[in-house]
Formats: structure tokens, C-alpha cells, sequence
């Protein structure tokens, strides 16, 4: 078996919904080359489209000024995805939703994104930017063995 070499691609959206799909193409144009699953390209697909929606909405609040960054690393056995934003970012992880009560209408329907990011991707790290940086989620995803 030859080694793999790593390989870096990065992204840089507007701030307009939408722009998540970009992200979305481009994270699985670079797990199917490394030989992903179909089902775990489209769990990846889901999660980079959250985290993006989450930083153009929540960190860069629709500011079309500022971008999204989005970086893939890959290496032999995982994919790694940066989505940057300009925003302060989390200070603490939310309350875990009740799905029953959001299903009947009882809570707001939103704010499962990263419930689901979390449960679809086998590392997920949010960073709050301190003074001049940047904030980002960081998520990985596992190159099964048995797909090579």
C-alpha cells in the first residue's frame, strides 16, 4: 500500500445563505477521493452545511462584508473541516434540546444544529476567537478502513 500524501483545500464564502452548498460540493468532491462511504460523504455534507449556515447566521450575522473560510485537510485516515467565521463564537454548549417537545411545537423547531453536527461526525470542536481571531468549528470525520 502506498503512503497518502496530505492534502489542503480551502474555501472562502460570502456571507449569504446559500453559499453552504459550496462548502457541501467541495468537502464531498474531497471525501469521495479519499474513499469515503456514500453515507458518510452525506453526513459530512450535512454537518459542513451547519456549521457554514451557523457562521454566516450566527457569527457573521448575514454581514456580507466578512466571508466564511472553509479548510479541508486530509490525511490517510481522516478528513479535518475548519469553518471560520468573524464572530466571538460559543462561550457554552447549549442545553441539549428536547426533540419531543420541538417535534409537537412545543419549543422552537431551531437550534438542533449542533446536536446534529455532534452526531453525525466522529470529532467536534467549537473555538471561541479571542481578540483579533477568528472563531471556528473544527470537525473530523474517519476514513473507515474497510471502504479503502
Amino acid at each position: 500500500m502506498n503512503e497518502k500524501k496530505s492534502a489542503t483545500v480551502e474555501v472562502r464564502l460570502p456571507s449569504r445563505m446559500g453559499y453552504e452548498k459550496v462548502a457541501m460540493s467541495t468537502a464531498s468532491a474531497v471525501a469521495k477521493l479519499m474513499g469515503f462511504r456514500e453515507d458518510r460523504v452525506e453526513d459530512l455534507k450535512t454537518a459542513v452545511a451547519e456549521a457554514c449556515i451557523n457562521a454566516i447566521e450566527h457569527g457573521n450575522r448575514l454581514n456580507e462584508r466578512l466571508s466564511v473560510g472553509v479548510v479541508l485537510s486530509a490525511c490517510a485516515d481522516k478528513l479535518e473541516v475548519k469553518v471560520i467565521d468573524d464572530g466571538k463564537g460559543i462561550t457554552r454548549q447549549p442545553a441539549k434540546p428536547d426533540i419531543d417537545r420541538k417535534m409537537h411545537g412545543e419549543e422552537d423547531p431551531r437550534g438542533l444544529g449542533m446536536f446534529l453536527i455532534q452526531a453525525l461526525v466522529d470529532e467536534a470542536e467549537w473555538v471561541a476567537g479571542s481578540e483579533g481571531n477568528s472563531s471556528y468549528v473544527r470537525l473530523v470525520i474517519r476514513l473507515d478502513k474497510d471502504a479503502e
